[in-house]
């Protein structure tokens, strides 16, 4: 037991390493993909046909194709297009592309929640389309939506492990190299779990108190 507690020992350094270059490419993910998602949602509501074609398009897309196959096809389809991006950029272009499109659902269903009656309110108080979407609607939007953009947040921490796949060197990668050279694969690959956990549990245990939270005030 305790040559194990001695590998895990050497080599979390990397391993924390790993799980920090995780977070970051999580973390710009959501904040691109989250505004996306707001406006893809907007635009799928919206009377301009075109408009929404295209967000139905970038939305069906995102959501139909696999991450891994998003990946893969911005990190070896773009440079056949002479578009050659690093591992980093192509993963947060994938993983953006994927979380505008299911965060794109998520924020319409809130939209959709809120109450007839608050946009005739607004109307009637003579509010224009756009500050009754600034001040009426899209906070109460929001609100619905959280905890679920939050647990879609966790997922994608999740879902990051697959950019081993363009060899980011991201916590799985990371696992994969030294089990690579140690041929201890098992040990390797449960401290990242171990390391995912310590982060995913927590995160949602947070989500669901807070769940409660604006359910209590409904």
């Amino acid at each position: 037991m305790s040559d194990l507690f001695d590998f895990w020992a050497e080599h979390l350094p990397a391993m924390l390493d790993g799980l920090l270059v995780s977070v970051q490419v999580t973390g710009v993910s959501l904040a691109i993909g989250v505004p996306l998602g707001l406006v893809l949602a907007l635009m799928v509501q919206s009377k301009s046909r075109p408009l929404r074609g295209i967000a139905l398009t970038v939305v069906e897309v995102g959501r139909g194709a696999p991450a891994l196959i998003l990946l893969q096809f911005t990190y070896f389809g773009l440079p056949n297009a002479g578009l050659s991006l690093d591992s980093f950029a192509s993963a947060v272009i994938a993983l953006s592309w994927c979380t505008g499109a299911y965060t794109s659902e998520i924020i319409r269903a809130g939209l959709e929640a809120v109450p007839h009656g608050q946009k005739e309110a607004a109307e009637a108080i003579g509010l224009n389309h756009v500050d009754a979407l600034r001040y009426v609607i899209l906070p109460q939007a929001l609100r619905v939506s959280v905890p679920a953009l939050l647990g879609f947040a966790i997922l994608m921490l999740q879902a990051s492990s697959l950019c081993f796949a363009i060899a980011l060197p991201e916590l799985v990668s990371q696992a994969y190299l030294i089990g690579s050279t140690t041929f201890r694969y098992m040990p390797i690959l449960f401290l990242a779990g171990v390391l995912y956990a310590a982060i995913c549990i927590p995160a949602t245990i947070a989500v669901s108190a807070l769940e409660r939270k604006l359910g209590a005030h409904a």
